[in-house]
């Protein structure tokens, strides 16, 4: 295993994916722009298409508290929010991408607000061992939710130039382990890894791929799961099933999907390839069901999905917001998005 990386100019200087001082993808190229940005902007608030905010209160959740979260069961997890989940694993809480934050964005003219209210407050969580921030996105970094965890939060795994980000939000830089793909960190009996994804990352205008993005392996002893954070479909799914086998659960993108951007998040038949090129056994699609990201329907994610893996027998699962299941044992859920 390699250690934490702490440089990212010695560990990036001769790496396929970093040039002139931005990190790139390397079977594509989307252009991420503050001119694309606006384009794409314009056409989501132009966009016609119903249904794209449920009705108030339609979006059922499960409401948590402490001792629910303290009883969790080894190898189990929990979605609180878009690609927010909560794992147990070898009796460590694990806490992927942590947005509590009511809305998402540095743009208040476009902010998209949560759909549905949260099954647990930040306050109510207990200590988390790790945090894992796939990349710098408003929907995937949230300063004040990182800013509100930041004193309960054992070590923070990140991907290369993120760290900063971190630090700027008062986090000791003690606590953040930086990796590039294919580097791991350990923490007792896990491991984990960030492997590749195809995306880019940015907060600002002027920090347009400055810092990487990564998928996630997480390996315990008795499980092995993978976490897709924001990516679009490409070779590295198979690449990454090749290093590590077979996921008992795969937690990918199915949401906030676009043609016009369909190199940096999965559509939904993409969303199915990508599942099985990673060998995985079940399906958990994230990414979807608590912001307008997109101009489709809000539940549009989960009705595509659930056809397109009932065609090939993939099993899927799709828990409420806060309805704690288990990673190694099939649990089939009901389609409480086609009941509203």
């Amino acid at each position: 295993m390699s250690s934490c990386a702490q440089n990212t100019e010695k560990l990036t200087s001769s790496k396929q994916h970093y040039e002139n001082g931005v990190f790139k993808n390397l079977e594509m190229s989307y252009d991420s722009s503050f001119s694309t940005f606006l384009s794409n902007v314009w056409a989501f608030l132009t966009d016609k298409t119903e249904n794209k905010i449920p009705e108030d209160n339609t979006i059922p959740i499960v409401k948590l508290t402490s001792k629910d979260i303290e009883n969790m069961p080894n190898n189990s997890v929990v979605r609180l929010v878009h690609s927010t989940l909560l794992f147990k694993l070898d009796n460590k809480y694990i806490l992927t991408d942590p947005v509590f934050s009511e809305s998402i964005t540095p743009f208040p003219f476009v902010a998209p607000t949560r759909f549905h209210k949260l099954p647990i407050t930040i306050e109510e969580l207990p200590f988390i061992d790790i945090v894992i921030i796939s990349h710098n996105h408003y929907d995937h970094l949230d300063a004040p939710s990182i800013i509100k965890l930041k004193d309960k939060v054992g070590h923070f795994y990140t991907t290369l130039g993120v760290k900063q980000n971190l630090l700027d939000l008062g986090i000791d830089t003690m606590k953040v382990c930086e990796l590039d793909w294919w580097q791991s960190c350990t923490k007792g009996s896990l491991s984990l890894t960030a492997t590749p994804a195809q995306h880019f990352s940015g907060r600002g205008l002027f920090d347009r791929n400055k810092t990487f993005w990564s998928s996630w392996v997480i390996n315990s002893s008795e499980s092995k799961i993978f976490f897709s954070g924001d990516t679009g479909y490409f070779s590295g799914f198979k690449k990454i099933a090749d290093k590590f086998g077979s996921f008992d659960m795969t937690f990918l993108e199915a949401g906030a999907y676009n043609e016009r951007w369909k190199e940096v998040h999965m559509m939904p038949e993409e969303t199915i390839r990508a599942h099985q090129d990673l060998k995985g056994k079940i399906l958990f699609p994230i990414h979807n069901s608590s912001f307008k990201l997109s101009n489709h329907a809000w539940n549009e994610p989960l009705k595509k999905i659930t056809k397109k893996a009932r065609e090939k027998n993939i099993l899927t699962t799709h828990p409420k917001m806060g309805e704690i299941i288990s990673l190694l044992k099939y649990k089939q859920t009901q389609k409480w998005w086609e009941q509203q």
